[in-house]
């Protein structure tokens, strides 16, 4: 990776979390730490960052809301193993509704060769599920959102309400169990929750950026959640409270736990 390509990564997985660490950094670029404190040492003094012992942290605020340029780049392989995972939460039939996001634009490319209805305001999972056979796409119009590639507004959330789904797919920016799924965005959040008042059961997608993170406007309380499906690295004692809250975990493993280039899912109910 050439220098400036490993620290717009850097930048933007610090513009999603807002901070960390050097060797978590690392293994993200796949470069040696001292490469990465010396990128950080020069982008602190291009004023981008901020280095502490350890790390690193950028200024972003609860109202910011990182772009899919940003989030794309960040837990990219746990993402994958999430998405394998949650696939297995969808059953042949169902009809389901799959909210903007790099992760259930990940899950829709799993759903390819399945027999489904998906709703959905994300043109990337359309276009994720362009050519799959047996799925019928009910792409929901509405104002384009470019930052998210997804649609909001009035008329977008009528029709979502209007609709009846098995189950719905969502992300967010944070996830606590005090608060539960948070987003920086009202737009954002108003389909999110038009989409679960629409739906049976609700299915959040965190990775572990997002765990014990409170971002400004609530999505969905977590007496609503039924499933999270996150990565190892999430923050146990929040996971612990979210399970206590009623929330069923379930934890996914990316293809680097194993050494091959497959990501496998495993179910891990209990921490």
């Amino acid at each position: 990776m050439f220098t400036e390509e490993r620290r717009q990564v850097i930048l933007s997985a610090l513009s999603v979390h807002g901070s960390s660490s050097v060797a978590d950094l690392s293994r993200m670029v796949r470069s040696s730490e001292i490469t990465i404190r010396r990128d950080l040492k020069a982008l602190e003094e291009a004023g981008l960052v901020v280095r502490h012992r350890g790390g690193a942290s950028v200024g972003r605020s609860s109202m910011d809301e990182p772009s899919y340029r940003e989030k794309a780049v960040v837990a990219a392989e746990e993402k994958l193993a999430m998405a394998a995972l949650a696939a297995e939460l969808v059953d042949d039939g169902d009809v389901i509704m799959l909210c903007a996001g790099t992760t259930t634009q990940a899950l829709a490319q799993r759903l390819t060769r399945r027999r489904l209805m998906v709703a959905t305001t994300s043109v990337l999972v359309a276009n994720a599920l362009f050519d799959a056979p047996d799925v019928e796409v009910l792409l929901i119009g509405g104002i384009l959102r470019g930052s998210i590639r997804g649609v909001i507004g009035g008329e977008a959330e009528k029709a979502v309400s209007r609709l009846r789904f098995h189950k719905v797919f969502l992300s967010g920016n944070g996830l606590t169990a005090a608060n539960g799924l948070s987003t920086p965005n009202m737009h954002v959040a108003s389909i999110d929750r038009a989409a679960v008042e629409s739906a049976k059961r609700v299915m959040v997608l965190a990775d572990h950026t997002k765990i014990g993170i409170d971002s400004m406007v609530q999505t969905v309380p977590t007496d609503r959640i039924d499933t999270l499906v996150t990565d190892p690295r999430a923050d146990a004692e929040e996971l612990e409270r979210l399970g206590s809250a009623g929330v069923r975990l379930r934890v996914a493993v990316p293809a680097e736990a194993f050494g091959d280039e497959r990501p496998r899912a495993l179910d891990a109910r209990t921490r």
